[in-house]
């Protein structure tokens, strides 16, 4: 059961049914968003309280609010899927609801129950169950959800803050790729890293991604459309790109994947190991070094680079490019590891193919 008890303001000014079906069928990803959010307030003497889904609506920040100045703050990213009968479901959401736990107790934030986490997107997907978009065979149409908790406290000092806020919002997405699945360039940032020992790569906080972006920038200016970042001592060892795990396949079956520690958990990595099982493959989680990477590709030993995340699920890696060279990976078929782990990820989650994981909760 729910601790929290969830007061309910409904928006007055709904978007238009006809404006939000044009969005629906075209929606893109993070640009439109539904009708409703949800909040809740915490403070050290009276815990988590004052939790409502109201009216979706700009936030009110204090000038000297800590997440202003010293970023403590954390997200979450899920979806929820339309299956054919009409009900709505998501994909491991208990997962997302502990990462978000633990990604609090990282920044020294207060952790919301898992109960409380999966209550408040049952409230707000139920009430705003037309914004989640029908998807036939072949689109890849859901609602995107977004949880996040940040420092409100107004205080111009470094401790850990005394007010928090915890808010859900949502939008209805497509492929987070313009174009659909597609192979993409890797730019290899030298220059960067996105996290080492004892930081906060494992948790999912801003600053991990804003550190990401100047080098994203980088590899736009080369023409790449995503940044892998190595470790921060060696600068030898693969860890992950700016959003999403990384995976590799060899030609003698086995399926290679950094191990944790400085990256986040991603749960669609995890899943995609456990099915990788399924189909018989050899699974390590290890140290990659990019001499491996290269050279791999260059002998024929690596077949397959992709890239994996909730937003753009599972995306084959075509090029990697450094300061001084390049190497392309073979094209993927459709009968190709990666291409066959998407298929039956995408299909589980749309009730397309049984759950044999039991990893689908019903929301609405």
């Amino acid at each position: 059961m729910s601790s929290l008890q969830f007061s309910i303001t409904r928006n007055p000014h709904p978007t238009p049914e006809a404006q939000r079906e044009a969005i629906l069928a075209d929606p893109g990803f993070g640009k439109h968003f539904t009708d409703h959010m949800v909040r809740a307030t915490w403070t050290p003497d009276g815990g988590w309280h004052d939790a409502a889904l109201v009216p979706y609506g700009p936030i009110s920040l204090d000038p000297a609010a800590a997440v202003l100045h010293y970023a403590q703050e954390i997200f979450e990213g899920l979806k929820a899927y339309r299956h054919a009968d009409g009900s709505v479901w998501g994909f491991r959401p208990e997962a997302n609801a502990e990462r978000f736990a633990r990604s609090a107790r990282r920044l020294a934030l207060p952790e919301l129950a898992t109960e409380d986490f999966l209550r408040a997107i049952e409230l707000l997907v139920d009430i705003d169950l037309a914004w989640v978009p029908d998807s036939a065979e072949g689109e890849e149409r859901s609602l995107y959800l977004r949880p996040f908790m940040y420092a409100s406290e107004a205080f111009l000092g470094v401790r850990p803050a005394s007010e928090i806020q915890f808010v859900l919002i949502a939008c209805p997405v497509g492929s987070y790729f313009s174009g659909g699945v597609r192979p993409v360039s890797i730019w290899l940032s030298t220059a960067y890293s996105r996290a080492a020992v004892g930081g906060t790569g494992a948790a999912k906080c801003g600053g991990n991604y804003a550190a990401s972006l100047a080098p994203m920038v980088e590899a736009a200016e080369r023409g790449c459309d995503q940044v892998c970042f190595l470790d921060a001592a060696e600068r030898r060892w693969v860890e992950e790109l700016g959003g999403m795990n990384l995976f590799f396949v060899t030609r003698d079956g086995r399926l290679i994947t950094p191990e944790l520690g400085t990256i986040l958990e991603g749960v669609t990595r995890a899943s995609i190991l456990t099915l990788a099982k399924d189909l018989g493959l050899d699974v390590q989680e290890r140290r990659i070094d990019i001499d491996e990477w290269r050279h791999g590709v260059a002998s024929g030993d690596i077949t397959e680079v992709f890239a994996c995340g909730t937003a753009a699920v599972i995306t084959p890696v075509g090029r990697l490019v450094w300061d001084g060279g390049e190497i392309a990976t073979a094209p993927i078929t459709d009968d190709a590891v990666s291409m066959r782990l998407r298929r039956i990820l995408v299909d589980i989650q749309y009730g397309r193919a049984a759950d044999l994981h039991g990893w689908m909760r019903t929301i609405a």
